[in-house]
């Protein structure tokens, strides 16, 4: 499709446990972080990364809440991805090619009828087993390593804050976004 920008999703989901990273203190002195046990409270990301010859790259994400139940939908299911990839469409201004995982989800009945109504949007799937073509893994790895790690959240909220936070800055910084492309080897031409 001519002049679309090319877009990778993926989701991932965070966990009120903090990620561990290696950090800086006094000789002796090593920093201890104390965190509660296990924690059901577990917030899902879907995010895509966008890109398209002589645009700024840019990203663009949805947080989602668990429910609280302990039988209840924590991830994302297929009614919540419409939204986000027709608020894509709108800020993106253009047609949209698609790259996605296998993730079962992606491949749920309602998702053929959506895209097949919609002459903007065109899906490929990403091949099994190579989460490394996708560059979103990328902006997790950046998160997860930077605004994440090493960090106590004392509410679900406060864990939503720095997510946002970490997210919003990478999307003032394409050179991030444009960096987890590079690291896929993958290459855009005009």
């Amino acid at each position: 499709m001519s002049g679309a920008w090319l877009a990778f999703e993926d989701e991932a989901g965070v966990s009120m446990t903090p990620p561990q990273a290696k950090t800086w203190s006094q000789r002796g002195r090593t920093p201890v972080v104390r965190v509660r046990g296990r924690s059901r409270r577990r917030i899902s990301i879907a995010a895509l990364t966008c890109y398209k010859p002589g645009r700024r790259s840019r990203l663009i994400y949805r947080p989602r809440r668990g429910d609280g139940r302990r039988d209840g939908r924590k991830s994302f299911s297929w009614r919540d991805y419409p939204d986000l990839l027709i608020a894509a469409h709108q800020q993106l201004g253009g047609p949209i090619v698609l790259g996605w995982d296998n993730l079962n989800v992606h491949k749920a009945a309602g998702r053929r009828e959506f895209a097949d109504a919609r002459d903007w949007l065109t899906i490929y799937y990403l091949p099994p087993c190579a989460p490394d073509l996708n560059p979103v893994e990328g902006i997790w790895s950046l998160l997860r390593r930077g605004w994440l790690s090493n960090v106590a959240f004392s509410t679900p909220e406060h864990l939503v804050q720095r997510i946002r936070r970490g997210l919003r800055h990478m999307q003032y910084h394409s050179d991030l976004i444009d960096g987890c492309l590079a690291e896929t080897g993958l290459t855009i031409n005009p």
